[in-house]
């Protein structure tokens, strides 16, 4: 019987994790979540519980809601600018799989997400990212299924207005990521300057920990001053080890053989870039390093 559970369990996991990831914006705090899950699996009435995936789905939604809720004051205080914490995801899909893969795990995405109301990021996550149909997930949240539709369309209304979730095929990727190297190697930035938007911003989290930006950089003239000067300074010494990352191309930064930044860009419906954003916080890089030198 045990065996089982765990089987049924060890089933729903990775989209739990899936799940959870994109409402806390954390991997270290969804694998918390999912603990969570599972110690309330162990001690359930399996006789009580019709359909277990569904079961599991409803405790880790709402343990991630009452998570979330609880960060909040932490994120209000939070040193600099917050952004996700990065996660490798290795391409190991289709063309059409890993563009959606993308939409709904990039940084853009998820900071988008972030904005929205805890149910309401529940509500839009489950219905529009895993399918669970109106009914269910009104369920799950303890609410009316009207109720539930509203959280949905006004979520999805925010992320339409905020035009996030393209990915350009690879190979612009790569052309982006090739040409911030030189930028930053190099301070040539007529290259990069060709692949980005006029509005594109740039983002980094220290988290108090480490040096980093403290405000958002808007627009192009001031980026590329930024990377062409400041981080080619900085980054002068680090090694590039490109990197799937959130679903995307990105790069991952060492130095001493310890990952000390990651970067992970946004694009437009056009493929240029919109958001370029840097992770310095190594509370946050832990998870990431542990992956990529597996």
């Amino acid at each position: 019987m045990a065996e089982r559970d765990d089987a049924v369990f060890a089933d729903a996991r990775p989209m739990l994790l899936g799940l959870a990831y994109r409402i806390l914006g954390s991997r270290s705090e969804a694998e918390d979540a999912l603990q969570d899950t599972w110690l309330k699996w162990r001690s359930a009435d399996k006789a009580e519980i019709e359909n277990p995936r569904s079961w599991l789905t409803t405790i880790c939604t709402r343990r991630c809601i009452d998570m979330l809720r609880s960060a909040h004051r932490t994120r209000v205080d939070y040193v600099g600018v917050w952004l996700p914490e990065p996660i490798h995801a290795p391409a190991e899909y289709g063309p059409e799989e890993r563009m959606e893969l993308a939409s709904s795990l990039g940084t853009a995405f998820l900071l988008v997400l972030e904005r929205l109301a805890p149910k309401e990021r529940a509500a839009y996550l489950l219905h529009e990212i895993f399918d669970v149909p109106y009914p269910e997930v009104a369920r799950m949240l303890g609410i009316q299924e009207a109720a539930c539709r509203k959280l949905v369309s006004r979520a999805r209304a925010n992320i339409a207005r905020a035009q996030v979730g393209h990915a350009p095929p690879p190979d612009r990727q790569e052309e982006l990521l090739a040409a911030f190297e030189t930028a930053i190697a190099e301070g040539r930035t007529a290259r990069l300057a060709a692949l980005l938007s006029q509005e594109v911003e740039l983002c980094a989290d220290g988290g108090g920990r480490v040096a980093a930006l403290r405000e958002i950089l808007r627009g192009k003239e001031e980026v590329l001053s930024y990377v062409a000067a400041s981080l080619r300074q900085y980054w002068s010494g680090y090694r590039w080890v490109r990197a799937d990352i959130n679903g995307a191309r990105g790069v991952v930064l060492e130095k001493d053989g310890e990952v000390t930044a990651s970067v992970t860009f946004a694009y437009d419906a056009a493929g240029a870039a919109t958001g370029i954003y840097i992770m310095r916080n190594p509370d946050k890089l832990a998870g990431l390093a542990a992956s990529i030198q597996a």
